[in-house]
């Protein structure tokens, strides 16, 4: 499977995606907190510097506990389309397709980051616990890959199974809404969901 892995991640980097880091996602509110702070900070460095994302702090985790609740109440989809209110501040988290000759918003969606990263440990219980792939958009993830490959004898079912008996749909990660889709596959095949409901 690594090699389907390296397959996938060195030819989305290649075509543009950001090389994610696994160190930098936060467990506790399943965010990828490099991405996310230099999104807001290239488009909207103002609300940014108030809310100082860069370092740890008591405004910080506010700001990440009402994304975290915004998401799990409204999913990830809406959250990217429509923003979130925090206090006196309009975060927006993606900027759509621009009409053409809109130079400004042409700029702002250059300003997206699209993320992949490997070998990302979600579990705040079991760190030793791994994803194969997670794509994130702004730094919120919007999908999970499990891969397998035939050549060891494992095919897109061993991945369907690990989905249903490794990944504990209560993670913060795998809660519904939380993100859009869920991949499992091999080198010849490929299954998806939307919702993991354990086996």
């Amino acid at each position: 499977e690594k090699g389907l892995e390296t397959l996938i991640f060195s030819n989305m980097t290649a075509f543009g995606w950001i090389a994610g880091d696994p160190k930098d996602f936060d467990r506790d509110y399943a965010v990828d907190l490099v991405q996310l702070s230099a999104f807001l900070q290239q488009t909207q460095e103002a609300v940014a510097s108030e809310l100082v994302l860069g370092s740890d702090n008591p405004e910080r985790r506010k700001v990440l506990a009402r994304l975290q609740a915004e998401i799990s109440s409204r999913g990830v989809i809406d959250v990217l389309r429509h923003g979130v209110k925090h206090g006196k501040h309009e975060l927006t988290l993606f900027y759509g397709t621009p009409s053409p000759g809109n130079d400004r918003t042409a700029a702002l969606f250059r300003a997206n980051r699209f993320s992949v990263t490997r070998q990302l440990r979600y579990s705040r219980d079991e760190t030793r616990r791994a994803l194969d792939l997670c794509l994130f958009i702004n730094g919120l993830p919007v999908a999970t890959f499990e891969l397998k490959n035939s050549l060891t004898k494992q095919t897109v079912a061993d991945a369907v199974e690990q989905y249903g008996r490794d990944r504990d749909p209560r993670e913060l990660l795998f809660k519904f809404g939380r993100c859009i889709v869920h991949f499992a596959m091999d080198d010849q095949q490929v299954k998806m969901c939307t919702e993991l409901k354990g086996k």
